[in-house]
């Protein structure tokens, strides 16, 4: 079956109030205690599954997950066991999970990769989890009636590690199971409770946080776009291709956020994130025509978690990455410590914001809604992405001739003495090339969303040649654009640090060669074939 839930954590300071609503006459506590398997090197994690021997009260329940859509939904297949026999094995320590029962199941195409056999026989127990379990029925305006019906567990408890009992991590967090009705109940239903107690969603399942254990690892390692996972094909209407779109970026962001709410303090997950929501923003603008349910709401939320990432990561990195490269090179020392704290915003508190989790619980909701239900649903992607293309196309090179013409008439013009002009003119040039930034990543990312439907015979080397030469361009803005940041960061230390000259004048000569770079790389854009 399949088993569509959205797990959330629970801050310290909302628990009281919510175990009031959690806790009431109807709920039932359960003890769980389970035992979870994998190989030594965990390849069954690595796989995307998870297996595990629970008992539920007085029952042994094997169950295994796998696939899914890699947010809310996922593929599970529970066998009640014989206690009797289980009990046998623990007396004897030989707790172990039977394959056998998963051949011709729905969940057999997950371990079609393995041989059963052989795998039965690596299997070890690496960790366990001791939960309570507070579970709700909740049910559409109380009505038991209603088709609308949600499970709502809160699990309290500790992992343990199978070899060491003193490795243990805390878990404190509440799950909502659609057990039975309409997807939008579920979605409305966790909305109200993420509001009133300030939850915030995690995808790190107990598997995943039982595997991180074992490596003595707090979190998972920082997550990038991933194409390979977009699941798009030729006849792909409009509506079914921006809810792929935007679940591409959701498997990014989703992880990195997740990692961010629980405390990673990683700038890898912060550039991740930050890179996922650019990608979500660019879909949600560019194919906003193809779907009537993409709320124009989002936009602004994320534009502002974007913004404040990229102030916070822009500093940390500096001073963990810039600085120790340029005293390598023989510059003094200069503390960014107390221009770090003075940001009062850190990226915790971005991804914790309570405006930006219900968005991505809506942009959830969003993806697992039915296309086919849409005014355009019989209308082909393909059709729309050539416009769409062209579009983004023709603004790139409009901002690119501009600041063209514009380079060509200082050089042709005697130098000013107009300092107010100079600054006009300056302000103008920041602006076209911060716009063409903007334009060149924007099309990278609807190129990158749209090639899977333009592979046809004798144009793989022509898109392979338009990403190649659209992301090499974007680097080279970007770095030029960093260097930029770096320079003024630095300059306007040295007005309070003298030390930071050095790194002020270190940058503002490895400017002096970015613009040739940038104009190197534009070019082969600018003569780049189109594949569309």
């Amino acid at each position: 079956m399949q088993e569509i839930e959205l797990k959330f954590l629970v801050p310290d300071s909302r628990l009281k109030g919510l175990m009031r609503q959690a806790k009431v006459k109807s709920s039932q506590v359960t003890q769980l205690a389970a035992h979870y398997y994998d190989t030594p090197d965990q390849q069954l994690a690595q796989a995307g599954i998870g297996l595990r021997i629970r008992k539920e009260g007085d029952t042994w329940v094997q169950t295994i997950k796998a696939g899914g859509d890699g947010i809310a939904a996922r593929l599970e297949h529970n066998a009640e066991l014989d206690s009797e026999q289980v009990q046998a094995m623990l007396d004897n320590n030989a707790l172990m999970p039977d394959l056998t029962i998963y051949k011709d199941t729905a969940i057999a195409p997950a371990l079609e990769d393995f041989k059963l056999k052989k795998l039965a026989k690596t299997l070890t127990r690496l960790y366990v989890t001791d939960v309570e379990r507070t579970t709700r029925l909740l049910t559409e305006d109380d009505n038991d009636d209603t088709d609308n019906q949600i499970e709502m567990a809160y699990d309290h408890g500790e992992i343990i590690h199978g070899n060491d009992d003193t490795q243990r991590d805390t878990i404190q967090e509440i799950e909502f199971e659609l057990v039975a009705g309409d997807l939008d109940f579920l979605f409305m239903t966790a909305k109200t409770w993420c509001k009133r107690y300030k939850l915030c969603l995690s995808t790190v399942t107990k598997a995943e946080r039982g595997g991180l254990l074992i490596k003595n690892q707090n979190h998972s390692r920082a997550v990038g776009a991933d194409l390979s996972q977009l699941n798009i094909n030729k006849k792909i209407s409009m509506p079914a291709f921006v809810r792929a779109a935007v679940h591409n970026c959701l498997l990014q962001i989703l992880p990195n956020s997740s990692a961010i709410v629980a405390g990673s303090m990683d700038n890898e997950h912060v550039l991740q994130l930050h890179n996922g929501i650019n990608r979500l923003r660019t879909a949600i603008t560019a194919f906003a025509s193809f779907s009537d349910e993409i709320n124009p709401d989002w936009q602004p939320i994320l534009k502002q978690t974007a913004t404040l990432l990229s102030d916070h990561r822009e500093l940390t990195h500096l001073a963990d990455h810039i600085e120790p490269q340029l005293q390598e090179l023989g510059s003094p020392v200069v503390d960014w410590t107390t221009d770090i704290d003075a940001l009062k915003i850190k990226p915790v508190d971005v991804a914790r914001a309570n405006d930006f989790q219900l968005t991505l619980l809506e942009l959830i909701a969003f993806t697992m809604s039915d296309p086919s239900l849409e005014p355009q649903a019989d209308k082909p992607a393909i059709d729309k992405l050539t416009k769409v293309l062209s579009k983004q196309h023709k603004k790139l090179l409009k901002v690119d001739k501009t600041l063209v013409d514009e380079s060509n008439a200082e050089c042709a013009e005697p130098d000013s003495t107009d300092t107010q002009n100079i600054d006009a003119e300056d302000n103008d040039d920041a602006q076209a090339q911060y716009q063409l930034r903007c334009h060149i990543e924007e099309l990278r990312h609807i190129s990158e969303f749209s090639v899977p439907l333009f592979h046809k015979r004798g144009s793989k080397k022509t898109i392979k040649r338009w990403l190649k030469r659209l992301i090499k361009a974007q680097k080279a803005l970007d770095r030029g654009h960093a260097r930029t940041q770096y320079q003024q960061h630095y300059q306007l230390k040295s007005a309070s640090e003298s030390n930071a000259l050095y790194g002020a004048g270190w940058f503002a000569a490895k400017q002096e060669k970015d613009p040739k770079r940038i104009e190197k790389r534009l070019d082969k854009v600018r003569n780049a074939s189109i594949f569309w």
